[in-house]
């Protein structure tokens, strides 16, 4: 049980990043899947109305639960929210880029894009929160 405690410790940024990460992804996939199939909305812009829900759900539990940066001041909020939507804004392009290339041109069906996408997406978003984003605070802990 200790081990499993020093593990957990151990790796619980990536842990609490893995499980937070996925909670977005299911916030962007419903609301991805409710815009296109409940409300008929075009798939390129559900999936932009998806991504936005999905970057603000995002940011939020990133900051509090997976890398713990309690700041609450105007000029780091600013910083931080500004770095992780600019970051965001890179990996939200280069998904709905791939929807554009596979779905319009290439003919492939949109929810297997859409999963094919996400997971390229969050092994961007990790590196770029991780190595860009929150690395200030990460070398504060050290």
């Amino acid at each position: 049980m200790d081990r499993i405690k020093e593990l957990m410790k151990k790796y619980r940024e990536l842990i609490t990043y893995v499980f937070w990460g996925g909670m977005t992804t299911v916030v962007n996939y419903i609301v991805y899947f409710a815009c296109t199939k409940l409300l008929g909305i075009e798939y390129l812009i559900s999936n932009v109305i998806a991504w936005v829900v999905a970057v603000i759900f995002a940011f939020w539990v990133n900051k509090i639960y997976v890398f713990q940066s309690y700041g609450r001041d105007k000029k780091t909020m600013l910083h931080e929210f500004g770095t992780f939507v600019s970051a965001r804004v890179l990996s939200g392009v280069l998904e709905t880029g791939m929807m554009a290339l596979f779905v319009s041109v290439m003919h492939f069906n949109d929810s297997v894009i859409k999963i094919i996408a996400s997971v390229l997406v969050v092994i961007i978003n990790y590196v770029l929160s991780k190595l860009v984003i929150f690395k200030k605070q990460k070398e504060e802990q050290k």
